[in-house]
């Protein structure tokens, strides 16, 4: 799968991932692999996302993502420190 995380800043990360968790605006959840496509608000929380070099996260303040044909798009309002 693709992932692209983006914000206002310009691109925090693109690349190949096998599993990407968000914090949904009613609850948190888990993209894999051929995942039907879907678009949901995303509240303050952690993106975490797993590649060939091990597992990332990232802290944000909402925001958005879109899930379709394999590629993640995530925009980001904030990223927290």
């Amino acid at each position: 799968m693709k992932l692209e995380i983006i914000s206002p800043q310009g691109q925090i990360f693109a690349g190949d991932v096998t599993a990407v968790s968000l914090p949904g605006k009613f609850s948190a959840f888990e993209v894999l692999n051929n995942h039907a496509p879907i678009i949901s608000s995303l509240q303050k929380g952690n993106v975490a996302y797993r590649t060939d070099g091990g597992e990332h996260t990232l802290a944000v303040d909402g925001g958005f993502a879109e899930v379709e044909n394999n590629v993640i798009t995530v925009c980001v309002e904030n990223v927290l420190k």
